[in-house]
């Protein structure tokens, strides 16, 4: 497994039924490698995800559920389906103690022979997975190789990496804190924005790990008021607002979650609106911010 560059956690689009739209997703992961991902992250529907890519890029299912036992079997299916590596979650209600977490990751980790991402994301889940605390379980889990960092502090990162190296390799999983991220060490982002705005998001990421500091800068801060956007509660309603106005999706989301209304919805279709006005022009197959 090559963990590394930008892969997407992909959105899951509906039809009018709120069904799973299976032709678009493929269409939609086909559409994100051409612009330069490295790996398709889905989350609500591995089979959609694993048929598009067809070998062209890594798949990496998401494993995520409330007791051990049925994580397990999410992660033998994946598996079985023909996936190349799992991002496990911890249980996503229950906030157990450590001796309780990492019984429950190093088991779904053991689950197959597929390569392993650790999600921390302690901000949404309440589970935060401390650096030593992941130092100990790449000593027990060979196949536990990467780390998508959500907590929002770039120092993860670099304790992470002083502490294990190049043992695993660290992702950043907010998408506003990718060039401080890779500052510290990161080689890869799991990026939410990337759904709508791919090139601009594999440009982004490119200028980061190559020290181009000031064409990083530049995009990061025509970028930045979309970035914010996977970084609040109703992320989700946001990146598929972006999508739709680009043209590669719709806003449908399914209950409990809402599409958005009122004055918040016309306050985020401003920004996007405003945003994507200077939307930066491919040149010479770099992505250059309007002026």
């Amino acid at each position: 497994m090559n963990w590394n560059g930008v892969m997407p956690a992909i959105t899951t689009c509906f039809d009018a039924d709120l069904q799973v739209d299976h032709v678009f997703m493929a269409k939609h992961c086909r559409w994100l490698l051409d612009a330069g991902c490295t790996g398709i992250v889905p989350l609500g529907s591995l089979g959609e995800g694993a048929t598009a890519v067809k070998g062209r890029a890594p798949v990496v299912a998401s494993i995520s559920a409330l007791a051990t036992s049925e994580a397990v079997a999410l992660a033998k299916a994946a598996a079985d389906a023909g996936c190349d590596a799992l991002m496990v979650l911890p249980p996503y209600v229950y906030q157990g103690d450590w001796r309780e977490m990492k019984t429950h990751v190093e088991a779904v980790f053991r689950a197959t022979p597929l390569s392993c991402m650790l999600y921390n994301n302690p901000v949404a889940y309440g589970t935060d997975f401390l650096p030593e605390q992941i130092q100990e379980l790449a000593a027990e889990c060979e196949s536990f190789e990467s780390v998508k960092e959500s907590s929002t502090d770039a120092r993860r990162v670099s304790a992470i990496r002083a502490l294990l190296g190049d043992r695993l390799e660290v992702f950043v999983g907010v998408d506003d804190a990718i060039i401080e991220g890779i500052g510290v060490g990161a080689k890869g982002w799991i990026a939410g924005l990337a759904n709508a705005l791919p090139r601009e998001s594999v440009e982004l990421f490119n200028y980061a790990i190559n020290c181009e500091h000031e064409k990083a800068f530049e995009l990061y801060r025509w970028f930045l008021p979309l970035l914010r956007m996977d970084t609040v509660p109703e992320f989700v309603q946001l990146i598929k607002l972006v999508q739709a106005e680009v043209g590669i999706g719709n806003a449908r989301v399914r209950p409990p979650r809402l599409e958005l209304a009122g004055n918040k919805l016309r306050e985020i279709q401003k920004t996007i609106k405003e945003t994507l006005s200077t939307r930066p022009q491919l040149v010479n197959g770099q992505a250059v911010p309007a002026k």
